[in-house]
């Protein structure tokens, strides 16, 4: 029988070794001209608390600090939840697109609201428990830092809060599908699931 504790802390390894690697070549490499005001709290949303202050790796300590939202998220109901992380998402176009406007810079390493919002959509109906979390981070963190197309083509062409929210939103959709793709083989008792055996 196939290990999945073991599987997923072993893609767990494999991607921080990834993101180590991959970090210096990431797009978002912008120049700081002004610091942000973490008592402004559009900035401080923005950059995700402050986790978007670190100096190497932010979107992934990002990511990482959406998880503690997240617990208290995923004891709502899928309705709330949804709508939740809609709202959170319409109003990170215009927390980026402000921030970075403020900053003079566009879609700066530091403004991690978009991998907040991504994850939580990667978060969407799955069910408790620690190897789930792990394997929709990782997931998310892959799509987020390889960027196929049209991920790819979304960060470069569009340079508006929308743009520095829409990649991270899609990478957070790619990781969803393959999630519940999982969940749906290896756990027919989860919401996806149900809904496909239902149709």
């Amino acid at each position: 029988m196939l290990n999945w504790n073991f599987l997923v802390i072993s893609i767990f390894m494999t991607f921080l070794k990834l993101n180590l690697k991959t970090y210096s070549l990431m797009t978002h490499t912008a120049t700081i001209k002004l610091k942000p005001n973490m008592k402004n709290p559009i900035h401080l949303l923005a950059f995700g608390f402050g986790s978007g202050l670190v100096p190497k790796a932010p979107g992934t300590a990002g990511s990482l600090a959406a998880i503690i939202p997240w617990l208290w998220l995923s004891q709502l109901g899928i309705l709330n939840y949804t709508l939740i992380v809609l709202f959170s998402a319409l109003a990170g176009i215009y927390l980026c697109g402000k921030t970075s406007k403020d900053l003079g810079v566009h879609d700066h390493s530091g403004i991690v609201w978009d991998e907040f919002c991504g994850f939580w959509i990667t978060m969407i109906a799955v069910p408790a428990g620690w190897q789930w979390l792990v394997l929709g981070f990782v997931l998310f963190r892959f799509f987020d830092i390889l960027k196929p197309w049209p991920i790819s083509w979304l960060d470069k062409k569009l340079t508006t809060g929308l743009g520095i929210m829409l990649d991270d939103i899609v990478a957070g959709i790619f990781a969803w599908i393959i999630l519940q793709l999982v969940l749906y083989f290896y756990l027919p008792t989860s919401l996806f699931a149900q809904l496909l055996n239902q149709l």
